[in-house]
């Protein structure tokens, strides 16, 4: 069964040691730096508890 994801499309604006520090951490990690700042939302926003427990991101996949 395949999965899909909604997600919305934005630009970023980053400061250049920024993004040279993010795109360091995700080849760590084998992430791409798109990848890495989602998982890095993603953790912050479970931290702090801004998401319902439905609303996880391994939730929100509808099968197509």
């Amino acid at each position: 069964m395949n999965y899909t994801v909604s997600k919305k499309k934005f630009v970023l604006r980053i400061d250049e040691k920024h993004f040279d520090a993010l795109e360091k951490w995700a080849s760590d990690e084998f992430r791409s730096v798109n990848g890495q700042i989602e998982f890095l939302l993603a953790e912050a926003l479970k931290k702090v508890k801004r998401l319902k427990e439905n609303d996880r991101e391994d939730d929100d996949k509808t099968p197509t």
